[in-house]
C-alpha cells in the first residue's frame, strides 16, 4: 500500500456524466484518498435514518464512484466539513433526501447499516459523524464526513448513468509535493528496533497490551504518529518467525454490548492492517478479535479507567 500526500489549501474533485459535470470543491488539503469504481455497478442509498430495524435505502444502478478522503481538517467541525459540500450540492441542483448527524442518524446502526469504506482509508467517529444524501434527475450522491483528532474524513459515493472518468485536480502547488512512502517488504522490516521490553514480557507472560495506542470513546481509528509498541511487536515476529498471535481489541462500558464488541473487533482489525501494510507481517500470523467491555483492567467509573479499557492487547497463540 502506498500513502501519498497533497499539498495544497483545496482540491477539486470533478465527476462528469452525461449531462454537466459535477464539481464539488473539499473544504481542505487532501492527504490521502482512496477509490472504488464500477460500471455498471448498484449502491443502496440511504435515504432515511435507522428506524429500528433497518436503514432505508433507494437502490440506484449505474456507474458508482465512490472515493475517501483523509484532509488536513484539525480543530474543524464535522459540521464544518459538510456544510460547504451541502451547499455546493444545492447550487447543482440536486435535491437534498436525508441530512442528519450521528444521534439522529441512528448512530452505530445507521454507519453499519450503510456502505462504508474501511479504515483506514475512511475513519467514522460513531459519536461524531454526519451523513448527507441527494438526488438529481437519474444522479444520487451521497456524503459522509467524520473526524480523528487530527484529521478530517470524506467519502463522496455517486451513482450516474455512464461511466465517470479520473478526478480532476488543479495543478499542484510550486512547494515540492511529500514523498511517497512505500509501506512494508524488507526495507521495512531492516529499520525495525529491537523488540525491548515488549518482547520480553510477551515471552514472559504470553500476552501484552500496546498500551501507546489511543482511542477516543466510540473509535477505532488512532491519531496520526509513530506507535512504538507496533514497531515492537513487528520486531518480535519477525525474530519469532515460527510465532503467531491474536490481537484483541477492548472497549470502555459506554454503549451496548453489541456496539462495543463490533468497535472492539475493529481496533484490533486496525492494528492488525499496520502490521500487515507497513511493516510486511504475513496475514497468515495474526488474526484479530473483539471483546467489547467484558474484560476490564481499571473501573469504568472514571475517565481515567475507561482510557485504560480501550486498548488491544496481544496474545500468543502458537503452542510451541
Amino acid at each position: 500500500m502506498k500513502i501519498k500526500g497533497f499539498l495544497g489549501a483545496t482540491f477539486v474533485l470533478a465527476l462528469v456524466g452525461r449531462a454537466a459535470a459535477l464539481t464539488l470543491e473539499l473544504p481542505a488539503a487532501v492527504m490521502a484518498e482512496e477509490r472504488r469504481s464500477e460500471a455498471p455497478g448498484s449502491y443502496a442509498l440511504p435515504v432515511g435514518p435507522f428506524d429500528g430495524k433497518t436503514v432505508p435505502v433507494r437502490v440506484k444502478e449505474g456507474a458508482v464512484d465512490q472515493r475517501a478522503y483523509r484532509l488536513d481538517t484539525a480543530g474543524l467541525t464535522t459540521l464544518a466539513l459538510l456544510e460547504p459540500l451541502r451547499g455546493q450540492l444545492l447550487r447543482e441542483g440536486f435535491k437534498i433526501v436525508l441530512d442528519c448527524d450521528a444521534r439522529a442518524c441512528g448512530g452505530f446502526d445507521f454507519r453499519y447499516g450503510t456502505e462504508v469504506m474501511p479504515e483506514p482509508d475512511m475513519h467514522v467517529d460513531l459519536g461524531d459523524y454526519r451523513f448527507l444524501s441527494a438526488e438529481k434527475e437519474s444522479e444520487a450522491v451521497s456524503i459522509l464526513v467524520s473526524r480523528s483528532v487530527l484529521s478530517g474524513f470524506v467519502q463522496v459515493t455517486r451513482v450516474g448513468r455512464m461511466p465517470l472518468p479520473d478526478a480532476v485536480f488543479p495543478p499542484p502547488p510550486t512547494s515540492a509535493p511529500a514523498p511517497e512512502i512505500e509501506l512494508g517488504g524488507a526495507a521495512a522490516k531492516d529499520a525495525l528496533p529491537p523488540p525491548g521490553d515488549l518482547g520480553a514480557r510477551l515471552d514472559r507472560n504470553g500476552a501484552v497490551a500496546l498500551d501507546d495506542l489511543v482511542f477516543a470513546s466510540g473509535a477505532a481509528a488512532l491519531a496520526d504518529g509513530d506507535y512504538a509498541s507496533i514497531a515492537a511487536l513487528a520486531a518480535w515476529l519477525a525474530a519469532n518467525p515460527d510465532k503467531t498471535l491474536a490481537l484483541v481489541g477492548h472497549t470502555d462500558a459506554s454503549g451496548s454490548l453489541v456496539a462495543n464488541i463490533a468497535l472492539s473487533e475493529r481496533r484490533a482489525d486496525l492494528v492488525r492492517e499496520v502490521l500487515i501494510d507497513r511493516y510486511g507481517v504475513e496475514a497468515a500470523r495474526l488474526t484479530s478479535e473483539g471483546v467489547g467491555y467484558l474484560a476490564p483492567r481499571a473501573s469504568n467509573q472514571t475517565e481515567d479507567g475507561r482510557q485504560k479499557n480501550r486498548r488491544v492487547e496481544a496474545i500468543v497463540t502458537s503452542t510451541r
